[in-house]
């Protein structure tokens, strides 16, 4: 998925100060990845220092870069957050990010009423790549609540897409609701949905081992073929034409398809010589760079992105979470993704790091 830009600072440094090192993750170019080392400054004015515990890949965006395949036209607008580097590659990419704050620049946030920073030794959420430790602005790092366990909040940056794509669809009262792709993203709306007073929810895909996710989130469960129509609502995040195709007929008259999937490069072909303009269907976007229509005039994406971490509160968001690794084996798991050899909806990256001598 697509992710909004923020500004990012290069940390200024203090004098007396150590230097720190980091680890990160880039992609070296279509198929390929390492690590690379570099040199952390203290963090400066506004600045905090965080330590990664984990961090996510989103198979979406994520697999895109690594395959090189992102459209050029549209390399600009998927830039990360904290992306180094530009696409294709080789680029540093991610925005799935949990860790600790170690240590604050002079006013990184105001001091409580003990004379200390409310911001130092929280665990924090943060749209950046995967690196063990980084330094980021104050205002760039959100707040993980007590009632979200580290490792799901990783999370956070597909479930503010799952609210956003909600928002743009604006389900009501006794609606018939289908999800056509139960991956990342798809489950992610699906498990928000079904909080929804809906008629009828299904999540359909073409896999049916995806019954017993849809199982664990409290779903039903429908292959392509057997899926109910008439639907008023269908959010797709297939990413394929196929899936597209099938969302439009399980529509009913004058019903609406809510794109969120990311194709890429990829051509996309769709059956609209059938009914869809003999019964007024409609596909519409969804993108999570800006806020929804609806939303726009009273939620910030910070607002936003804060509600996301609260719904994580909801363990069954903990069926999305499909093994981990180390950082250090993330570059072959990238490629295990990418060919198919490995299967997974989130891939949690453990970052075994130590605190650093900034710690306090």
């Amino acid at each position: 998925m697509p992710v909004q830009a923020l500004q990012s600072s290069e940390p200024s440094g203090q004098p007396g100060r150590s230097p720190l090192h980091a680890t990160a993750y880039w992609t070296t170019g279509p198929g390929t990845g390492e690590l690379r080392s570099e040199t952390l400054s203290p963090p400066g004015a506004g600045q905090v220092l965080v330590r990664t515990l984990h961090s996510g890949v989103s198979r979406g965006s994520e697999l895109l870069v690594h395959r090189g395949g992102v459209p050029p036209e549209v390399a600009q607008s998927m830039r990360a957050p904290f992306q180094q580097g530009d696409l294709p590659g080789p680029v540093k990419y991610g925005y799935l990010s949990v860790g600790v704050v170690e240590a604050v620049g002079r006013g990184a946030d105001k001091d409580d009423e003990q004379g200390g920073s409310p911001l130092l030794g929280k665990t924090v959420f943060c749209l950046h790549p995967h690196q063990d430790r980084y330094v980021v602005p104050a205002d760039a790092v959100h707040p993980v609540p007590t009632t979200v366990p580290a490792r799901r909040a990783v999370l956070a940056g597909t479930v503010e897409t799952a609210l956003n794509a909600l928002w743009d669809a604006a389900p009501r009262f006794g609606d018939r609701v289908a999800v056509v792709g139960a991956g990342m993203v798809g489950a992610a709306v699906a498990a928000l949905a079904r909080r929804f007073p809906l008629q009828r929810l299904q999540l359909v895909d073409r896999d049916p081992s995806r019954a017993e996710l849809a199982a664990s989130l409290g779903v039903d469960f429908a292959l392509p073929e057997q899926a109910a129509g008439g639907c008023d609502i269908v959010v797709h995040a297939s990413a394929s034409g196929e899936g597209l195709s099938r969302a439009l007929e399980l529509l009913g008259p004058e019903g609406e398809v809510v794109e969120v999937s990311w194709y890429g490069d990829a051509p996309v072909t769709v059956r609209l010589g059938a009914g869809f303009h003999a019964r007024r269907l409609a596909i519409r976007a969804s993108q999570v760079g800006t806020v929804a229509t609806a939303r726009r005039a009273r939620r910030s994406t910070s607002e936003r992105l804060q509600l996301a971490l609260e719904l994580l509160s909801d363990p069954v968001f903990d069926a999305l979470l499909s093994g981990s690794v180390g950082l250090d084996d993330l570059p072959a798991a990238m490629v295990d993704l990418a060919t198919g050899r490995r299967s997974a909806l989130c891939l949690v990256v453990d970052h075994p790091t130590v605190p650093s001598d900034l710690a306090s």
